[in-house]
């Protein structure tokens, strides 16, 4: 499919959640990466998406993909996040900077400016990184630039028309948020549309939950199609939608990677009967109460205790969908005290977190509901 003059796959490699290396949870195994980049090149996808603000992400893609294939081969995207400790617009322009050094990919096919809505809308309007964006693409540096978003459907109709000039927009779009509405997926898909936009879908696995949904939602899905994944029912809902330039999958092992590009080469819609499938695991998965939470840890970046957030509410939805204490406090210990995070009960309440989070989710209770939990 053909969208803005390139031609994109409905499959699009996410950078955010690369494989570590073993013992090393910081460290990006970039031999693995390279593999799952060649695999990925191999059977004609050409889409990489990664963002200043994903750590190692950038430096990785340079060795894995950059350094290794011709410029013209790939489609590479990454973003600035003028909202993550930039008090300047020098400050925030730094990050493109930084980020054609870390990628050394020379120009960036997509740009965008990162994770807008909210309180986080401002720091791209009052460093005027609208204009700084046209500037970059007028001197080609930038291909086609557009947004990332989070946040309600009236904000992003606010933005679409006061930047009629923005090509794309990428949104979280997944079967389990379609119609909920905290994240009111359908609606900002809509607007999208309403104004001609494109659309790239990010999270349409939900951080990995609809990889391993609760197990009522399996039994739908297993019932309909008994070889496919979870996975990849997640992806082939988004990718059935009408506008969408590519649907990024965050692929941490090349297992994965194997099924995404399974379920998606030569993937072209699904049918009435596959849809209703879907409409019926929506169902069920409703009817269980998790915590929302993706692990993008925006929320860590400005928490001031540095509080395990993502790790306790991971650790809290296990709970609640396996209801098994050990493991989930196995998982908390893990998540949290091992990886040099301070608990939930050290929470101070200061809402810094909530400000960030995308999912606008009331952390502050939940890390107190955490905490009364794990004790």
């Amino acid at each position: 499919m053909s969208y803005l003059g390139q031609e994109i796959k409905k499959l699009g490699f996410g950078l955010m959640r690369l494989p570590k290396v073993e013992g090393k949870e910081d460290v990006i195994d970039i031999e693995q990466t390279k593999a799952m980049v060649d695999r990925f090149l191999a059977e004609g996808f050409t889409y990489f998406d990664t963002a200043w603000a994903y750590p190692g992400s950038e430096d990785a893609i340079r060795q894995a993909l950059v350094e290794r294939y011709p410029r013209e081969k790939f489609q590479l995207t990454t973003k600035l996040a003028a909202w993550i400790n930039c008090a300047t617009r020098e400050e925030a322009v730094a990050q493109f900077e930084t980020s054609l050094k870390r990628t050394g990919a020379g120009y960036f096919d997509f740009y965008l400016l990162h994770n807008l809505g909210e309180m986080r809308t401002k720091f791209f309007d009052d460093f005027d990184l609208w204009s700084f964006v046209q500037e970059k693409k007028a001197k080609g540096i930038i291909k086609h630039v557009g947004f990332s978003f989070h946040s309600t459907p009236d904000e992003l109709e606010a933005i679409l028309n006061a930047h009629p000039e923005m090509e794309f927009v990428q949104l979280q779009i997944n079967y389990g948020d379609w119609e909920d509405s905290a994240y009111q997926s359908r609606a900002c898909y809509e607007v999208a549309r309403k104004h001609g936009k494109p659309i790239i879908i990010m999270e349409p696995v939900k951080g990995g939950m609809l990889a391993t949904p609760p197990e009522t939602v399996v039994q739908v899905l297993k019932a309909a199609e008994p070889q496919s994944s979870p996975a990849s029912w997640a992806l082939r809902f988004a990718a059935d939608l009408d506008g969408i330039i590519t649907v990024l999958s965050g692929m941490s092992n090349m297992e994965q990677m194997e099924d995404n590009l399974a379920c998606m080469k030569g993937f072209t819609h699904l049918s009435d009967a596959q849809r209703k499938t879907i409409a019926k695991a929506r169902e069920e998965l409703a009817k269980i109460p998790l915590i929302p939470c993706t692990t993008c840890n925006y929320c860590a970046k400005v928490c001031p205790k540095d509080i395990g957030i993502s790790g306790s509410f991971t650790a809290m939805n296990t709970l609640t969908l396996y209801n098994n204490m050990t493991l989930s406090k196995g998982r908390e210990e893990w998540l949290v005290t091992r990886h040099g995070k301070k608990r939930a009960g050290e929470c101070i309440k200061c809402g810094r977190c909530e400000q960030a989070c995308p999912q606008h989710i009331k952390i502050r209770d939940e890390l107190e509901r955490v905490a009364a939990t794990f004790k």
